[in-house]
């Protein structure tokens, strides 16, 4: 006699449209139960694009693209080496980015380390290459350092970069948890420069403010003064009269390590205080 398969250990029924709600329910309660493991209750997360790369990868694919531009025999090879080059440059000019990002976060994780009372706060990213890479190589670059990885599966994508400490990296399927998770343990959020999905991540984080439906106090730095002006005007929804002038508060615009670290730092230091003064 043969025994029927558990539900539970059927894979082609949970992959079914029928056991949607397991799914995600499994998307909750793996990384609850993981976080509660490692004692994780607050994290400094830092959203930005996945395509900038580390100054000594961009010096490397500007060296490459040289190489080819001196390579080219005819005109569709030059086009196509010019093109490289322009793309190349512009790599170079933004893996500033990726730098700084790491810098901050090695500092952010350095304070943290050493606090002897309140919170200690863990570098959170969304796990990838590029911005988020950076996040979690600046924490690793601390003894003792720790950092998640709040991954998502997509086909450009390929699992958590190496930074992320192992017990904390994940991947989600469903955006709407990863987005809960990043949320939901943040003390603080770091905007860098990004895309689409920095752009909704960043304006999601502030409809919630703006809205009440995160009551919790939430520093969040927008790094890169010059990038962020060329994308966004803030400052034309309030002229516009789509937001109110208190909304600007929402965010601090930074264009430096030290004056983002600075900011962070008293900001969350703040906090602490006055939550260890209403304890008492």
């Amino acid at each position: 006699m043969s025994r029927p398969q558990k539900s539970y250990k059927n894979l082609e029924f949970l992959n079914s449209a029928a056991a949607r709600h397991i799914r995600i329910l499994a998307e909750y309660e793996d990384p609850r139960q993981r976080f509660h493991q490692q004692e994780l209750k607050d994290t400094i997360v830092m959203f930005g694009s996945a395509r900038i790369p580390s100054r000594e990868e961009a010096l490397s694919r500007l060296d490459a693209a040289r190489a080819s531009a001196a390579a080219a025999t005819n005109e569709a090879e030059h086009d196509e080496a010019n093109a490289g080059l322009m793309r190349a440059a512009q790599q170079l000019r933004m893996s500033r980015y990726y730098e700084d990002a790491r810098e901050l976060s090695r500092r952010l994780t350095e304070w943290s380390l050493q606090q002897t009372s309140g919170r200690r706060y863990v570098m959170c990213t969304g796990g990838g290459p590029g911005i988020m890479e950076a996040g979690n190589r600046g924490a690793a670059d601390v003894p003792g350092g720790r950092s998640v990885g709040l991954a998502i599966s997509l086909p450009f994508e390929e699992g958590v970069n190496q930074f992320v400490t192992p017990e904390l990296g994940f991947e989600f399927h469903y955006f709407f948890m990863r987005k809960y998770w990043f949320m939901y343990l943040a003390k603080a959020m770091i905007v860098m420069p990004g895309g689409f999905g920095t752009l909704d991540e960043f304006t999601e984080l502030l409809t919630l403010r703006q809205t009440g439906k995160i009551r919790k106090p939430m520093p969040t730095v927008l790094f890169g003064k010059e990038y962020w002006t060329d994308v966004i005007n803030v400052q034309a929804m309030v002229d516009w009269g789509t937001i109110s002038a208190k909304d600007l508060n929402l965010f601090h615009v930074s264009d430096s390590v030290d004056d983002a670290f600075e900011f962070l730092v008293a900001e969350l230091s703040r906090l602490d205080q006055a939550a260890a003064a209403a304890k008492t």
